[in-house]
């Protein structure tokens, strides 16, 4: 059962948005000396089919189109005067038969009404319709996007159709500032990542009171899948499910084709979860590292207390103006400290930071933006450079925090064979290993425990709520309640 109810969605949150970007664009055009004429045109995603078959996968839209139209349907396109600030849909024509098979045919006030828009058009209408709706003079100018997402080195795809030939296009401006326009999330946003967050902290929890050694994997991810869609109406995942046990919790990206959460885990592993549901194109991410047995030994107690300050360091040192770099290196250096006060490593603690020795333990970088990507836009923008260094060359941005952002919280510590073994055998760090204790974690796996914090005037707001404690999740997977019931002013654990 769940205590949560699928909140309404405000249409308003992209009316919000599309300002924001039409006052963005105002702004650099203006500083450019460049007229405020034109219209920002982009395409919205378009259904497929599985290879050469007729099975239509399960649509989700464009990400930058969701974020300013809100539309759930494929093949849309969407335009913006930038002068006016008013928007267009323009929808598909669609055949009768449709009405037979795929439902009914709904009109353009249908659509108008519902994305609260200014103007609908089909999508047969998009020559003449723009170019009554430009205002400047010459060829009408239309600003597409088009430019690299830095977290998958892909490219976005500029809106086409058949006589884009009479526009002059423009492939540079829009990029930029409609990504940077998506790192600060308006309250509207931060409605619906927080019911991302709360259907997803519960339904963890569900699948940490119900996890008992002998299982599958894949029960872990069907019975997360299941709570968020059954109680939270979360059709879609923001990503792919990692429920990683044993070794295969030192498997960064567990659960992909090739290692598809199919593995019976015993008595005596962790489990490491890191699983999300996206509400209206909305994500969460979290990650939950507990005994599968209910009960943790010395030696995880030790992984995980390590990486569980790091995470509760970090973020109380959030705020505007503090560096992600820094954070990161704050993280390695309380795990490597953890890892050293428990014998596995020996030494000085800011050599092993000179020597990049935290990357051995977390190849990755500490956490990344999200928003209606699980990795969210805006990483790297022009001028903020990517480190080189092993681990810090992982992190997803390297910039400055700022009110509104919200990011990922995930420090991890792993023992992955293919780190581990080039750096004890490296003249400059073998010295920091203990050989004799580290032959007892090397089959622990790993630890991660992440959270989705949204950054605040004076310091940030966590939106996961799940046991974090040992002794939390001992007393939830024994079947105490979470959120603990408060009474008077005891708190039942």
């Amino acid at each position: 059962m769940s205590s949560l109810t699928p909140p309404p969605v405000p249409m308003e949150l992209h009316a919000v948005n599309r300002r924001k970007l039409c006052d963005s664009l105002r702004r650099h055009l203006s500083s450019s000396d460049r007229p405020l004429d034109g219209l920002v045109l982009l395409q919205g995603g378009e259904e497929k089919t599985r290879y050469c078959t007729d099975h239509a996968e399960l649509f989700r839209q464009e990400s930058y189109f969701a974020y300013l139209f809100g539309v759930k349907e494929p093949d849309f396109y969407g335009a913006i005067d930038i002068g006016s600030g008013k928007s267009i849909l323009f929808i598909p024509r669609l055949p009768e038969d449709y009405a037979v098979w795929l439902g009914e045919i709904k009109p353009l006030s249908h659509f108008k009404e519902t994305y609260m828009v200014d103007m609908v058009y089909y999508v047969d209408e998009i020559i003449q319709v723009l170019s009554e709706q430009f205002k400047g003079t010459g060829k009408p100018l239309l600003y597409l996007l088009h430019g690299l997402n830095t977290d998958s080195g892909n490219l976005s795809k500029p809106a086409s159709f058949e006589g884009i030939e009479k526009f002059e296009t423009d492939l540079t401006t829009l990029h930029p500032i409609l990504a940077e326009c998506r790192v600060t999330k308006s309250s509207l946003e931060l409605q619906l990542l927080q019911f991302a967050n709360d259907i997803s902290s519960e339904a963890h929890v569900e699948v940490m009171r119900r996890v008992t050694p002998g299982m599958k994997e894949y029960q872990m991810e069907s019975m997360f899948l299941h709570h968020t869609y059954m109680y939270g109406g979360c059709r879609h995942c923001s990503y792919t499910c990692i429920c990683a046990t044993g070794d295969n919790s030192a498997v960064l990206h567990y659960g992909h084709a090739a290692a598809p959460n199919d593995r019976t885990f015993e008595d005596g592993d962790l489990a490491l979860l890191d699983m999300g549901g996206e509400y209206h194109f909305y994500a969460s991410d979290i990650t939950c590292s507990f005994p599968v047995n209910g009960k943790f030994t010395s030696d995880q107690s030790l992984i995980y207390n390590a990486v569980l300050k790091a995470h509760n360091s970090v973020i109380s040192a959030m705020k505007p103006g503090v560096n992600w770099v820094d954070m990161h290196k704050l993280a390695e250096r309380i795990i490597l400290e953890s890892l050293k006060k428990g014998s596995i490593l020996t030494g000085d603690v800011d050599e092993m930071m000179v020597e990049r020795l935290g990357a051995v333990f977390m190849p990755h970088g500490l956490g990344h933006f999200m928003g209606i990507d699980t990795h969210d836009t805006g990483g790297y923008p022009m001028g903020v450079e990517r480190p080189k260094e092993p681990g810090l060359k992982s992190l997803r941005t390297a910039r400055d925090l700022l009110e509104g952002m919200v990011i990922t919280v995930e420090p991890g510590c792993y023992f992955i064979k293919a780190l581990l073994i080039p750096a004890m055998e490296n003249a400059k760090t073998s010295k920091f290993f203990n050989r004799e204790t580290i032959e007892r974690f090397k089959n622990i796996g790993g630890v991660r425990i992440e959270s989705d914090l949204v950054v605040t005037a004076n310091g940030c707001k966590n939106m996961t709520n799940v046991p974090r404690e040992t002794w939390e999740i001992e007393a939830v997977m024994a079947g105490a309640p979470w959120p603990p019931v408060t009474t008077g002013n005891n708190t039942t654990k």
